[in-house]
């Protein structure tokens, strides 16, 4: 297939998601107009991204803050979670005692730990990105781990056979094994850690999208609130679009090197 057609079915795929998220903005706005909806309960649309235009500077200043905090959190949640899921594979003892304690502790509501957080590290930038962190580590270490563990054991045995060390088996083996599962937790933790950055920015803060959004709702702002949500939902799905792109370069780079 040619590179061209392949992009065109590409942009075509999405077609039907632009349909309907449009067909949802004029339902909106109608809505909000015909049934005369209180603008500090569901504003318009129209009113929502006239906000978005005001507030431009403002707004920009505030997404670059929880961006970053998301960002930061999602690295920290990247590096710790790939090596608490090697240790996992590598260590009979830590897959019986690490693993079932990190499964456990999905269990304890993360908005319960959010405000030790903020008394272990502050009203700074260090709570947010650990509020995060309590959001993505967990998809990204257990589903790693998982890839790991479903490498295909044939492939190992062959390579040992063939002279194969320990460091080898890692990383022409496990790694390539697991970097479908890797790159799935990936995504997932992308999503939600805008999500973490709100709320450590609710607990305790003076910028971010998410004490933006808070002021806002404390005025009856509606509009504000509203595009401030907005921003929020546009910042996680550009992180998700991003990891995925990154995935397709890593799989396909892996691809390659197979063929």
């Amino acid at each position: 297939m040619k590179p061209a057609t392949r992009k065109t079915r590409r942009w075509t795929s999405y077609l039907p998601v632009i349909s309907f998220i449009l067909l949802l903005a004029v339902c909106w706005e109608a809505a909000t107009t015909f049934f005369n909806i209180p603008h500090y309960i569901i504003p318009k649309l129209s009113a929502v991204l006239r906000s978005v235009c005001d507030n431009a500077a403002v707004l920009g200043k505030h997404f670059a803050v929880t961006l970053g905090e998301a960002l930061l959190g999602l690295a920290v949640s990247v590096l710790f979670g790939t090596l608490s899921a090697i240790w996992i594979d590598v260590s009979g003892l830590a897959r019986k005692t690490v693993y079932p304690l990190i499964v456990a502790s999905q269990t304890i509501p993360i908005i319960a730990l959010s405000p030790i957080m903020v008394m272990w590290f502050g009203y700074e930038i260090g709570s947010k990105i650990a509020v995060v962190v309590l959001f993505t580590f967990f998809p990204i270490a257990m589903n790693t781990a998982d890839g790991f563990r479903s490498a295909d054991r044939e492939i190992g045995e062959l390579m040992q056979s063939m002279g194969a060390r320990k460091w080898d088996l890692f990383l022409k083996w496990k790694i390539p094994s697991a970097l479908p599962a890797f790159f799935t937790g990936l995504k997932m933790a992308a999503a939600i850690s805008v999500g973490g950055a709100t709320l450590g920015e609710w607990l305790g803060g003076e910028r971010g999208l998410g004490m933006y959004t808070k002021r806002a709702a404390n005025m009856l702002r509606g509009d504000d609130v509203f595009a401030g949500v907005l921003l929020l939902s546009l910042m996680g799905i550009v992180l998700f679009v991003a990891s995925q792109a990154l995935e397709r370069m890593m799989l396909a780079h892996r691809r390659a090197a197979k063929s």
